[in-house]
Parts: C-alpha cells; sequence; structure tokens
C-alpha cells in the first residue's frame, strides 16, 4: 500500500489519495461466494471488456463490501441527525458517481455494481442512470454548432441532469430521465427511465465529476456521496477504443437503422482510419481537457492495465 500522487512536498509526494495493488486489494474480498454466475457476468460484459470471475471477486466484490460500509454509515448518520433535530424522515437514496474515458469500460462498472450492490441486505433496490440521456437532441447540437462535440460538458443539459439526481435524492416517488438511443444516436422523443425511489442510485457518464460552471452554484457531483473514476493510460484507451469500433462496424453499424450504417461498407483499413480520426479529434481532447482532470474528485480510482484488468485500487484518505 502506497501513497501516490503528484505534488511534490520536502521530496515526499503529498496526495490525497493511498494506492492499494491488485494483490493486497484482493486480500479484502468478502470470504462469501461471488453472488454472480459465469452466464450473468458475461451479460454485463462491455464490448471488448474481459471481465470474469477472477476480477469480479477479487476487485469488484470488496468494492461493494466497502459501499456497503458507506451506505450504512450514512444511514446511522441521517437517523442521528434526524433523532438531534427531534424530527423524522425518509432517507435518502445513496448516489454514486462513475466517470471516466470513452471506451474505459465505466458502463461494465456500474452495471456490475448495481448487480452486486442489489445482493446486499441493506440495498435490494438499485438504479443506474447513464447522463446520455441527458446530451441535447443532435437538432439542438446542430443548432449550436457543437455536433462534432458530443460528449464535451457543453453538449449536456447540466440543468436538466442536476434538476433530476436533486429530485431522486430528496425521496421524489416517481422521477423520469429522456432515453438515449444508442442506435439511432440520439434521445428518443417520448422514451422515458423511470426511477422509483431506489436505496442507491448510480449515475455514469463522462463528465460526471465535472466541476461547477462559470455562475453556476451546484454541480451533479455535488450531490454523489461516492465517486469512482475509471482510469487507464491513454495509449490503451485508443486502443480499445479502435476495437470497439471495428467490432461495431461488423456488428450494430450493419443494421440499417443504425445512424452509423454508413461506416459499415468501409474497408478494414478504412474503418480503422476513421476510428483513429474520432478519437484523436473528438475523445482524446475530452479526455485530455475535460474528463482526466476530475480524476482527483474521485472517492476511489480503478487504474487498469492494458488487458482491462484492474491492476491498482487509489482510495482517498477518509
Amino acid at each position: 500500500m502506497s501513497d501516490h500522487g503528484d505534488g511534490h512536498h520536502n521530496g515526499t509526494q503529498i496526495t490525497p489519495f493511498v494506492e492499494i495493488d491488485r494483490s493486497e486489494w484482493s486480500r479484502l474480498a468478502p470470504t462469501t461466494q461471488s453472488p454472480l454466475t459465469d452466464a450473468e457476468i458475461v451479460q454485463l460484459r462491455g464490448l471488448g471488456d474481459r471481465l470474469d470471475m477472477t476480477e469480479v471477486a477479487e476487485v469488484y466484490l470488496p468494492i461493494s463490501r466497502l459501499l456497503s460500509l458507506y451506505v450504512a454509515a450514512a444511514k446511522r448518520l441521517h437517523d442521528s441527525t434526524m433523532s438531534f433535530l427531534g424530527g423524522s424522515a425518509d432517507r435518502t437514496p445513496f448516489v454514486i458517481g462513475v466517470a471516466g474515458s470513452v471506451a474505459v469500460g465505466k458502463s461494465t462498472v456500474a452495471r456490475l455494481l448495481r448487480e452486486l450492490m442489489s445482493r446486499w441486505p441493506d440495498t435490494p433496490r438499485v438504479e443506474l442512470i447513464t447522463t446520455d440521456g441527458f446530451l441535447y437532441p443532435n437538432a439542438e447540437l446542430k443548432r449550436r454548432g457543437i455536433m462534432e462535440r458530443k460528449g464535451f460538458p457543453e453538449a449536456y443539459d447540466r440543468r436538466a441532469l442536476l434538476r433530476f439526481v436533486s429530485a431522486v435524492k430528496s425521496g421524489a416517488p416517481e422521477v423520469r430521465a429522456p432515453f438515449y438511443s444508442h442506435l439511432k444516436y440520439d434521445i428518443v422523443p417520448d422514451a422515458n427511465v423511470v426511477v422509483r425511489r431506489p436505496d442507491v442510485l448510480i449515475v455514469e457518464g463522462l463528465n460526471v465529476l465535472q466541476p461547477a460552471g462559470n455562475g453556476h452554484r451546484l454541480t451533479v457531483a455535488d450531490l454523489f456521496d461516492f465517486s469512482i473514476y475509471v482510469d487507464a493510460r491513454t495509449s490503451d484507451i485508443a486502443s480499445w477504443y479502435e476495437e470497439r469500433f471495428m467490432a461495431l462496424q461488423r456488428g450494430a453499424f450493419t443494421n440499417p437503422n443504425s445512424y452509423f450504417n454508413v461506416y459499415a461498407d468501409l474497408t478494414e483499413e478504412q474503418a480503422r482510419e476513421r476510428a483513429r480520426y474520432f478519437w484523436r479529434e473528438v475523445n482524446e481532447p475530452n479526455l485530455i481537457d475535460n474528463i482526466r482532470p476530475t480524476k482527483a474528485r474521485a472517492k476511489l480510482v480503478l487504474r487498469k492495465a492494458s488487458d482491462h484488468k484492474v491492476s491498482s485500487v487509489l482510495l482517498r484518505k477518509v
């Protein structure tokens, strides 16, 4: 276990994180059997992800156990505060943010944590929302001249996202979010994702740890009880992105209804060139300028090696 960070002070590094390597972290795993089967893990896995039983047992079960401790502590604090104030109020949902680059595997992490946490006794109701639903519709992005900046902070209706999470956190019985179709690459009018009083809400997206913008007092990250950043070397993420693009080009893009159907007939070399172009022009600048700077705001950082497996865990010192 080591302190890890970038700042130096009198020759020693100063950092808010303690770094725990993979072998040490896996020793924290609960002795209980993994609650997931091989088949369930395959269903949770994103394209190109290499998630397996060992990874779930050694990396994600300890995280879900740690999270359940945080949830229990938050509940105790809430109850104590209410009794101090002489009143009683329903407990509000525990909100977890999951951030990281395109193609780094954050969606898989979010889906996996939803499954694992829903099996702990205190948190049977776990809901997952992705920030894709809060992207402005393509027509609006075009009107603003930022269609090619989809995924950048300015492409999202951040006010609507903040209102949504605030409503869930304040205990509203039913809150609706817009629905985003990856096939259509756009918001689907009149389609909703409905969240009903969960014990835990997981909010997954590229820029969920973004600080408040100019003139805004509050940001969605201010409503998180816990946050996770999925990290890897830029060169590794670039190659994962390219491989994922190639897999989609052979799969989903061949669907005539797909927004990306125009790429289905490219040769392999042309498709790779297109993937590298998207990475270079859109995804890498977004990672460097907007996403990676938010890593220091996370409570826990999962650092992945080039084979997609988690090599170390950085936990913010409590």
